[in-house]
């Protein structure tokens, strides 16, 4: 088997591991926007609760700094 057979064979294998990669990422997608939809369902607003999850993310200090930040710019335009 030459080399560049073998370097073919890794390439498809990449390939295809991406691909079902993808499949599940989407599969995971649309699990998300259906829980999503059923929050809605039940009264609650999924805007909200987005920002909720990217903050729940954060280290403490940077969510906190990112508040105080907020806050001041905030009340630079009257937003109080």
């Amino acid at each position: 088997m030459s080399e560049s057979t073998v370097s073919d064979q890794q390439l498809r294998l990449f390939i295809e591991r991406i691909e079902r990669l993808e499949e599940e990422k989407k599969g995971i997608s649309d699990d998300i926007t259906d829980t999503y939809n059923e929050a809605k369902s039940q009264g609650y607003d999924p805007k909200i609760m987005r920002q909720i999850v990217r903050l729940r993310k954060l280290p403490v200090h940077d969510r906190r700094e990112m508040e105080a930040i907020l806050d001041l710019y905030k009340s630079a335009l009257g937003l109080d």
